[in-house]
C-alpha cells in the first residue's frame, strides 16, 4: 500500500492492525482447548499456530484492531476514514488490506516495496472465542502490528484529517511511540482534533503516565474511555471524582458504563445519556463503535447529545450479534431515528 498525500479523511486512526478469528463455541471446548474462560492473554507465535489449528476453519476472519473497527464503524455511518497500521507479508495481511477495502476504509501502511520487513514477523492476530453467554476468551499474538515506524505516518494525511484517533493499546509499543508522536505533532500543527481511547484498563495501568502527560500537553481534544479506564487514570475508585478530574484537564470527553449509558463530560456541562436497548451477544467492540458514532456525530457538526446518541445506537448494533463489524444499515437506522440527515 502507499501512503495517501492528500487530505480529507473525516478520522484518520493509527492503530494495531489485528487479524480479528472469532470463533462461537461452547463452554466445554473453550476447556478443551486448555483456556481460561473470560480472559485476554498475549500469546507467542508458537500458541498462535496451535490455536489456529484448534479454533482456525471454524471461525470467521475479519481485519480488526480496535481503531480499525472505529475506522469501519466510521465509513459505515457514511464518513470517511483510513487506518494506519502494520501487517505482515504474508496471506493474513493481504486478507487485512482486501478487507478493510470491502468496508470502505483505505489502509495507509501495510505490506509494499516502501516499508521495510517487520522485525516481528507474521500479522498479527486475535482469536474471539465466545460462549452462549456472551463471555469472550481472547487470545493475542502481535505479530507485526506494533511495528509502526514514524515513516509510515505521512504528516499530509494526519493534518489534513478532521479527527486523528490514537489508540491507547500503541503505548504498549516502544517501537510506535515515534509514529504516535508524528501524527499528534502533525495533527496539532495543521489544526486537526486529536482523540486518544484508553482502549482497557490493564493498559492504563502500564501506561497512565504517558497518557497524563499527553492529556497535559493538551494533545487531546477528545479522550473516550468506559469506567474502569477512567477511574484508574485518575488513580480513584469514586467515579463522579474521575468526571471532575476529566472536566479540569479534557475539553471533552465520552464515558461509556455498559447498561447505564455515558456520560459526556464537557468544560462545563456534563450529559447524561441512556443506553440503546439491545440483546447483548457479544460485547466485543462495543467501546470501538461508540467512538465512532462519537466521531462521526461531531463531523456532522452534531451537539453532544446527538453525537452520544449516535454513538449509542452504535455500540447497540456491535453488540447484538457477534463480531465488532456492524450487522445492520446503521447509517439507515441513524438517518430513520433523525441522528443524521
Amino acid at each position: 500500500m502507499t501512503a495517501l498525500r492528500a487530505s480529507g479523511f473525516d478520522v484518520v486512526a493509527l492503530g494495531s492492525a489485528i487479524v480479528d478469528l472469532l470463533v462461537p463455541v461452547s463452554p466445554q471446548t473453550v476447556a478443551d482447548a486448555g483456556l481460561e474462560p473470560g480472559t485476554m492473554t498475549l500469546i507467542d507465535e508458537a500458541e498462535a499456530e496451535r490455536l489456529w489449528g484448534h479454533f482456525g476453519a471454524g471461525g470467521q476472519v475479519v481485519a480488526g484492531g480496535s481503531a480499525a473497527n472505529t475506522a469501519v464503524g466510521v465509513a459505515a455511518l457514511g464518513r470517511r476514514a483510513a487506518l494506519v497500521g502494520r501487517v505482515g507479508g504474508d496471506d493474513l495481511g493481504s486478507a487485512y488490506a482486501e478487507d478493510l477495502a470491502r468496508a470502505g476504509v483505505s489502509f495507509e501502511v501495510g505490506p509494499g516495496p516502501a516499508v521495510p520487513p517487520s522485525p516481528s514477523g507474521g500479522t498479527g492476530r486475535c482469536y474471539i472465542i465466545v460462549t452462549p453467554d456472551g463471555q469472550r476468551t481472547m487470545r493475542t499474538y502481535l505479530g507485526s502490528a506494533p511495528d509502526i515506524a514514524p515513516a509510515a505516518v505521512d504528516a499530509a494525511l494526519a493534518g489534513g484529517a478532521g479527527f486523528v484517533y490514537l489508540e491507547g493499546y500503541l503505548w504498549d509499543a516502544p517501537a510506535a511511540a515515534g509514529a504516535l508522536q508524528r501524527a499528534v505533532s502533525a495533527a496539532g500543527a495543521a489544526g486537526a482534533r486529536r482523540a486518544l481511547t484508553l482502549s482497557d484498563p490493564g493498559c492504563v495501568e502500564r501506561n497512565r503516565d504517558g497518557f497524563l502527560e499527553l492529556i497535559g500537553a493538551g494533545a487531546v481534544d477528545v479522550l473516550f474511555a468506559n469506567e474502569s479506564e477512567i477511574t484508574g487514570l485518575w488513580g480513584t475508585g469514586d467515579f463522579e471524582v474521575a468526571v471532575a478530574q476529566t472536566r479540569a484537564h479534557c475539553p471533552l470527553a465520552a464515558l461509556t458504563r455498559g447498561a447505564e449509558g455515558s456520560v459526556v463530560v464537557g468544560p462545563e456541562d456534563t450529559l447524561v445519556v441512556p443506553a440503546v436497548p439491545a440483546g447483548v451477544v457479544d460485547t466485543t467492540g462495543a467501546g470501538d463503535l461508540y467512538a465512532a458514532g462519537f466521531l462521526t456525530g461531531l463531523a456532522a457538526g452534531l451537539d453532544l447529545k446527538a453525537c452520544a446518541g449516535l454513538a449509542g445506537l452504535a455500540a447497540a448494533d456491535i453488540i447484538s450479534d457477534y463480531g465488532a463489524r456492524p450487522h445492520g444499515d446503521i447509517r439507515t437506522t441513524a438517518r430513520s431515528e433523525g441522528l443524521l440527515t
